[in-house]
């Protein structure tokens, strides 16, 4: 059913297509609709972070950015879901068109810019959901907040969701914010993490529950920056990494059409980018924090690379869109043959 809805999404515009299942998603889910797209899916489970992921295979951040289709997406069998980006108040995100389908490479470019409905919607959103599973919020800074400011941003949002995550993703790899990215090197990543540590244990005194703080990190850099970020993981005593979000690269793609558009490319073109920074990760962080890997996850095999590299957990979003919720039953039925 899933590849006659997806033939008619992929006449439409890509936006549209993403809002109308978004809205459908949202109307159906927890209901008894949700057979039109629920599955069972064997229990697999994975234990880090203190939590029983009961099958590695998670949604992505960016695909229900308002946490507005969580009982949805939970039906479909998913480890885990993350939610987001949000930001402290909403904001529109970039002007559009700036969402772009690579069919023939089974790829995806956005340029979205963090559009969302604000934090206090997410966790309203998040309040109403049944869901009891294991879920991730992704936060990340408005646009119009200088990055020198751009860590109250970040606190602002750990503050309000930290009640409603089981862990909490900080985003600083976004390409589609202008100037975000330079978060991730130097004395400005430790400034952000150090203040992020501070506020997480502060939280947790105050609350008596310790929710785990994840990074999610760009595709786009050297050995020697990836070596950099994870000492400053590291130092700075995070309790994760997510490898990676899109990358800028366009070698792949830019003969095809819509392929020199500017935004981030995710999907099959950046599984390899995806998988060696997983590799140089592993190498550096030396078993001292969990990877997760996603980038170019389409299949089994994909999966499995990921796995082989370093990642103990994995994300889906642009394979997702191209093969439907029964990507999420083959990755997990496919675990075995890595053993």
């Amino acid at each position: 059913m899933y590849q006659l809805i997806r033939s008619f999404l992929f006449t439409q515009d890509a936006e549209w297509s993403h809002d109308v299942t978004i809205k459908t998603l949202k109307q159906t889910g927890g209901t008894s609709l949700d057979c039109l797209y629920g599955q069972k899916i064997e229990n697999k489970p994975v234990e880090l972070f203190g939590l029983t992921f009961p099958n590695p295979v998670g949604l992505a951040a960016g695909l229900d950015k308002n946490g507005e289709c969580i009982d949805a997406f939970a039906a479909m069998g998913f480890g885990f879901i993350e939610v987001g980006t949000v930001t402290p108040r909403a904001q529109p995100g970039n002007d559009k068109p700036r969402l772009f389908r690579l069919p023939e490479a089974q790829a995806i470019i956005n340029r979205m810019g963090f559009n969302n409905k604000g934090v206090d919607y997410l966790v309203e959103q998040v309040k109403q959901s049944k869901y009891k599973g294991i879920l991730g919020i992704n936060i990340g800074k408005n646009k119009d907040t200088p990055n020198e400011e751009g860590k109250n941003d970040y606190l602002v949002c750990l503050e309000k969701v930290y009640p409603y995550a089981s862990y909490v993703t900080i985003n600083i790899s976004s390409p589609n914010t202008p100037g975000l990215r330079s978060l991730q090197y130097g004395e400005a990543l430790d400034d952000l993490l150090g203040s992020i540590k501070a506020k997480q244990k502060e939280l947790a005194e105050q609350q008596g529950q310790y929710k785990p703080v994840l990074v999610k990190i760009a595709p786009d850099m050297t050995d020697e920056e990836v070596a950099q970020v994870a000492a400053s993981l590291i130092k700075n005593e995070i309790d994760g990494v997510i490898a990676t979000n899109t990358t800028l690269e366009r070698d792949k793609v830019e003969h095809l059409k819509h392929g020199k558009e500017a935004g981030g490319l995710s999907g099959v073109p950046v599984r390899r980018q995806s998988t060696h920074v997983i590799a140089q990760l592993k190498k550096e962080l030396n078993g001292k924090m969990p990877i997760i890997g996603v980038g170019g996850i389409n299949s089994s095999n994909a999966a499995n690379e990921k796995l082989a590299a370093g990642a103990q957990l994995l994300q889906v979003y642009t394979g997702f869109i191209y093969r439907g919720p029964e990507l999420i039953k083959e990755i997990v039925q496919g675990l075995d043959k890595k053993e």
